[in-house]
């Protein structure tokens, strides 16, 4: 349903007739008082222990997360039939990478000794040039990125005999082309592919303490939550997780990005003391519309009620608050000023090169030519806008440019945010 004050002009969701079926009929059932597909915590716990035949899901730190989760989508996610049928796949895909994880390490022990050394960590807003960097700094030799791939389906660990070939590879890609299909426009808001750099927002998932739900679902009591809560359990399960995947086939130093990182920097910093991080930057009315966007488009696959005005009330609360607390953490550790580095989008945008040479001098890192010359062939594969253009507004989410400029004062004044009005892109 459109909010009122909200222009009704959002695309509406490509549906295949198998699914519009489906939740017609999961509206019958709706009527009669019967809820199909067990979203409950222990009903999910069970099936995913009998579906693997393993009882141990590790740290136990991840159930507040996901029983915080469930109750929301219940309550406050707006689900249809094919909406909860998909919320049930994400849990339960995410407690098989649990299950696998802890048996694979219980019966593998040498990978709790992997060290992980420097990982450059991409932070900053959505929308702000990161998966530009990202993809740069992916193509050095000396670092690894987390593929897609390996991420989505991660036992075995990857083996570098085998990287290129992976039969995952292919699995894993054509779960992205079904994503395209039901969410047009998906891709041009956010590439994503199989042999693509893979967040960390996926990563924290099977911690269940991640913004990724919120992209999904609407589930704005979990968002609230998920904004207290101390996340250095969340980084240790990370660190495991990069463990697994190096394991048997590792890099000099990790590569790494999420916009979920901007808030709990000082988590990030105590599980990775020697992290080098990038922050880039941008004028939050560009941001708030676009991202706004993303989750709207991707919300409208699980739900046939996704309100704009609302989704851009909870992306300004969202964005704001992260900022806020990045800022604070911050000015509580000044000794690790040396170990960030601020970018603004428009220098990455508009010399993307003299941005890496920057990030490599900075952190006294070696820029190869092999490197180079990658990171060159890259900028010419990946034009701007290769998988479309993305057209947005404030007013489609019954936004106004004075409050989302109050909402991000302090922001602006921290960094000296250029104003980036629209009209120019």
């Amino acid at each position: 349903m459109a909010a009122s004050g909200a222009p009704n002009n959002l695309a509406k969701p490509f549906r295949p007739l198998p699914i519009r079926a489906l939740n017609a009929v999961g509206r019958v059932l709706r009527r009669v008082g019967v809820v199909p597909i067990d979203l409950s915590l222990e009903g999910l716990l069970e099936s995913a222990r009998k579906q693997n035949r393993l009882a141990d899901f590790g740290d136990p730190s991840f159930r507040p997360g996901l029983g915080k989760l469930l109750e929301a989508l219940e309550s406050e996610g707006r689900l249809n039939l094919f909406g909860r049928y998909f919320a049930r796949r994400q849990a339960m895909e995410l407690l098989n990478h649990r299950l696998i994880l802890a048996d694979w390490r219980t019966r593998h022990p040498e990978v709790a000794r992997e060290t992980i050394r420097r990982p450059l960590f991409i932070v900053g807003l959505p929308r702000t040039g990161t998966t530009l960097l990202y993809g740069l700094l992916a193509e050095d030799p000396a670092h690894r990125a987390p593929l897609s791939w390996e991420v989505d389906d991660p036992c075995p660990p990857a083996e570098t005999a085998t990287y290129p070939t992976d039969p995952r590879i292919e699995r894993t890609q054509k779960r992205f082309d079904q994503v395209n299909q039901l969410a047009p426009g998906f891709q041009a808001i956010h590439p994503v592919g199989a042999l693509m750099p893979q967040e960390c927002i996926v990563t924290t998932a099977s911690e269940f303490m991640s913004i990724r739900f919120q992209m999904c679902f609407d589930v704005p009591s979990y968002d609230e939550w998920l904004l207290e809560q101390d996340m250095e359990p969340t980084y240790r399960h990370h660190r495991r997780f990069l463990q697994h995947m190096q394991s048997r086939h590792a890099g000099e130093r990790w590569i790494l990005k999420s916009p979920g990182h901007l808030g709990p920097l000082d988590a990030l910093f105590a599980v990775y003391p020697d992290a080098m991080v990038i922050q880039t930057h941008r004028d939050p009315i560009r941001v708030i519309p676009s991202v706004a966007s993303l989750e709207y488009t991707m919300r409208m696959v699980s739900s046939d009620e996704v309100d704009p005005a609302r989704v851009g009330r909870q992306m300004l609360r969202t964005w704001s608050t992260l900022l806020e607390q990045g800022m604070a953490a911050r000015a509580a550790m000044p000794e690790r000023d040396a170990g960030i580095v601020d970018l603004e989008m428009r220098e990455i945008v508009s010399a993307p090169m003299a941005t890496v040479e920057k990030i490599y001098r900075h952190f006294g890192l070696e820029l190869s030519g092999e490197a180079r010359r990658r990171m060159q062939a890259y900028l010419a594969k990946h034009p701007k806008d290769e998988f479309g253009s993305h057209r947005y507004s404030l007013d489609d989410f019954a936004l106004d440019a004075d409050e989302v400029d109050a909402a991000f004062k302090g922001y602006r004044e921290r960094f000296g945010i250029a104003s980036e009005p629209f009209g120019k892109r």
